[in-house]
């Protein structure tokens, strides 16, 4: 097979690595070799050439003079950060003889795993790296830390992440991005939109902060952070008692709909207002637009779900488009997210089968800290890849507390030297994506996508599954699972005869096209993978599993006697902790800041662009205030995952809570609270 690495130069097809509904198609621009620029590709049906400027300067990252080049070798204390160089016979080596002896001494559930989606093409995250993993016998990790509460919630109502088409929300007339920094975050629905509004459609943002995608609405509506359930609850409550429902709908597609027409009578405008911070007014005016405009579109996002109620909150949303029928209309329905179209064999992927003993341990990676520090018997070695938990975990000051021991072995394979980095007993360098081949599958628009390597890895960089494939030499794993070839892979995870929508989509033709949509159909008419083949306003499967089967407003979790609710948001030029450690982008993105009210503010004798401190039990941080109307009384919001840098305290996940979420076992990020404080003269 060709690939375009032996081109020197040229445009070449490519996709968007990163953890990012959009997944844009791109276009390489090289010159001797080496990637000059990037672009949009404007042929993409969805993307249409338009992308970020975190992706827009990726070779300022792939071609960072910080990018790690070959294996090293920890020689200072832990956390330090002093390595010095090693070869790859030493480096597989070393860990795979400390492996062998934990093995021996403490059995394989001593290892632990940690990855995520820093990269998200599907052999790099979930492929070889599962298949090595469940061979060893090592301890399993639950991969919640994004998005499972929300996917649960939502499953219970639609059967699985099936939402509507994005294409199609041009046709709508009301726009409602709900818990979405969309601008920052899904930009390519907001174009959409955009076209949308231009055809009469009207904007809609409810959040708790207005933001960029706030400021864009033809109404922001503010609201007190996890108390989005009883705004739903409390819509339903008026489009059923004035008659707003769409009952031939609610008949043939539904069941519950009588349940729930009880249920919400609890929720009136007066006690949703006084829950919810939004005015009752604001209640009626959004449950009648709601009501009396079609189609309507709801785009959930996924700040609702990292709250202790987030799997109910999103599962509440999800039954509006119902209530009016909106899943028959072109234009009609909600996203919450649509990976279940683009669902891939991970059976044949990840191979399950090869984990001899089924009750391995599994450790949720939202509780990394208290895996690290308490769970008996303990964890002796970690290998995290694809992900920086010393800055993306809740609690992280127990975190960094865990990877400070001295008998914890630790890996880490990366593209740079990151905060768990520095705590690393081996160095493994990665290959950044345009330098491997791999699949990519959107969880938001229909498109699988094909990467093909670009470029010559950077040094003696390896992607994970170079890496896993010599592991699994090494540790005298010789099954046929340990030698395919990528190809293979791809070609087996895409044979998935128990999803319809992939049907006819195959290796060749990704090699051909570069990207292959989706078989998809409308939802409606048709039959949902839930247990009823309905849309389940009253779900029995949430009965049995120990939940209200009504969607039902549930409180967070009082967080410690603070004031202040506290809400981490995503920043705009970052992704996680991704690009906060380059120039280019923290130049873009500037300082960490804190968003609180200007009420507060004067309480506090606080001043807008000064330094303030931010804590609780669990740690503390010093930012700059932005003070303004943005948030509402109460609340305080900082956005980014930034790097450390020496003299600044600005590790905000040493704030956030490592509660788990209602349902999916999800992180709780959005659920703490904070005191806020001048800084004292020292």
């Amino acid at each position: 097979m060709h690939t375009f690495v032996t081109d020197r130069n040229g445009v070449f097809p490519s996709v968007c690595p990163l953890d990012c509904p959009d997944q844009c198609g791109l276009l390489l621009h090289k010159v001797d070799g080496k990637i000059v620029k990037v672009n949009g590709d404007p042929n993409h049906p969805v993307t249409m050439g338009n992308i970020c400027n975190k992706v827009r300067n990726m070779t300022a990252r792939i071609y960072d003079d910080n990018r790690l080049k070959y294996p090293m070798k920890r020689i200072g204390a832990k956390g330090e950060g002093k390595f010095e160089r090693i070869s790859w016979e030493e480096a597989i080596r070393t860990i795979t003889t400390h492996w062998k002896d934990l093995i021996e001494t403490d059995g394989p559930e001593s290892i632990l795993p940690y990855s995520f989606y820093g990269n998200m093409g599907n052999l790099s995250a979930e492929g070889m790296d599962r298949r090595f993993f469940h061979r060893l016998g090592a301890s399993q990790l639950e991969r919640t830390i994004c998005q499972s509460a929300g996917t649960t919630g939502y499953s219970y109502t639609m059967g699985g992440s099936f939402g509507m088409d994005p294409e199609d929300t041009i046709h709508s007339k009301l726009i409602i991005f709900w818990g979405i920094n969309a601008v920052s975050t899904n930009m390519h629905q907001v174009a959409l939109a955009q076209k949308a509004r231009k055809n009469g459609a009207t904007i809609v943002v409810i959040d708790v902060h207005k933001n960029q995608t706030g400021k864009l609405a033809d109404w922001f509506i503010p609201i007190l952070p996890g108390t989005d359930g009883a705004l739903a609850l409390g819509i339903m409550h008026i489009l059923f008692a004035e008659n707003l429902v769409d009952e031939s709908f609610l008949q043939k597609y539904t069941i519950g709909a009588d349940e729930l027409r009880e249920h919400v009578i609890q929720y009136d405008p007066l006690t949703v207002s006084e829950i919810t911070g939004v005015a009752v007014e604001d209640i009626y005016k959004l449950a009648r637009m709601y009501g009396n405009i079609t189609p309507s579109f709801i785009r959930i996002g996924n700040g609702l779900q990292h709250h202790d109620n987030g799997g109910m909150t999103t599962r509440s949303i999800s039954c509006l488009p119902a209530l009016t029928g909106q899943w028959l209309e072109k234009g009609g329905g909600a996203i919450k997210a649509n990976s279940g179209y683009l669902a891939h064999n991970t059976e044949r992927l990840q191979r399950p089968d090869l984990l001899e003993n089924k009750n391995t341990r599994v450790i949720n990676m939202n509780l990394l800290g208290k895996a690290l520090l308490e769970i008996d018997p303990p964890v002796k070695s970690m290998y995290v890849y694809s992900s920086n938990p010393a800055v993306i975990a809740p609690e992280g000051t127990l975190v960094r507390k865990g990877l400070m021991r001295e008998d914890l072995f630790l890996v880490v394979h990366d593209l740079f030297l990151t905060e768990t980095a520095k705590y690393a007993d081996i160095i493994l360098p990665a290959k950044s994506s345009f330098e491997m081949t791999d699949f990519y599958t959107s969880y938001w628009h229909h498109y699988m996508q094909l990467q093909q390597p670009v470029i010559e890895a950077v040094g003696e960089s390896k992607s994970n599954v170079e890496v896993f494939r010599l592991l699994a030499d090494e540790m005298g794993f010789h099954e046929p699972a340990f030698q395919e070839t990528e190809t293979e892979m791809i070609a087996k995870a895409l044979d998935n005869p128990s999803n319809p929508y992939l049907e006819g989509i195959h290796y060749d033709q990704l090699v051909e096209k570069h990207y292959v949509k989706a078989k998809i159909k409308p939802l409606f008419p048709g039959t949902l993978p839930t247990p009823s083949g309905k849309i389940e306003l009253y779900s029995e499967r949430m009965k049995e599993d120990g939940y209200s089967p009504l969607p039902t407003y549930i409180p967070i979790v009082e967080d410690g006697d603070f004031p202040f609710l506290f809400i981490p948001a995503p920043t705009h030029n970052f992704l996680n902790s991704t690009f906060s450690n380059n120039e280019k982008h923290i130049s873009l993105e500037k300082e960490p800041r804190l968003h609180l009210n200007q009420i507060d503010a004067m309480s506090l004798g606080i001043e807008d662009g000064e330094i303030i401190r931010v804590w609780n039990d669990r740690g503390e941080c010093e930012l700059k205030a932005k003070v303004g109307e943005l948030v509402l009384e109460g609340v305080v919001v900082s956005q980014g995952l930034w790097a450390d840098a020496k003299g600044k305290k600005q590790h905000v996940n040493a704030l956030t809570p490592d509660r788990l979420s209602d349902m999916g076992g999800g992180a709780t990020f959005f659920s703490g609270k904070v005191h806020v404080e001048k800084m004292k003269v020292k």
